[in-house]
């Protein structure tokens, strides 16, 4: 009777980071989903977990914070019409940095530059 042999790893590894990436990607659908992302961000940084994750949770952290304050900002400058400029250059960074966490949790590798406001 011979065994089979374990499945390898060759698919998609849903870990926390990368459950908050697309949380925060599905919210220019959804709206709400990137503020429960931010929740568990929270949440799941408080217990124990590997070192390579820890980057991950202050990056996507300051994710969520950077796509807040600049959609607010994006909006109170709509009026002036700066803020049609503003508000795409903001759901850019926020999509480029939630797909950059999305890729090296994805290798479980530790973002490089956690505490960086850009890419």
């Amino acid at each position: 009777m011979s065994e089979t042999p374990a499945p390898t790893s060759n698919g998609f590894d849903l870990n926390q980071p990368t459950i908050i990436s697309l949380l925060y990607l599905a919210s220019f659908i959804t709206g709400v989903t990137a503020l429960v992302g931010v929740v568990l961000a929270y949440v799941w940084k408080g217990e124990p977990k590997a070192a390579w994750e820890v980057s991950h949770y202050e990056y996507l952290i300051r994710t969520f914070w950077i796509g807040l304050i600049g959609g607010l900002i994006g909006f109170v400058l709509i009026f002036v019409l700066i803020g049609l400029l503003v508000l795409p250059a903001v759901a850019v960074l926020v999509v480029i940095r939630s797909v950059l966490s999305l890729v090296n949790a994805q290798k479980q590798a530790p973002m490089p530059n956690p505490g960086t406001w850009l890419v």
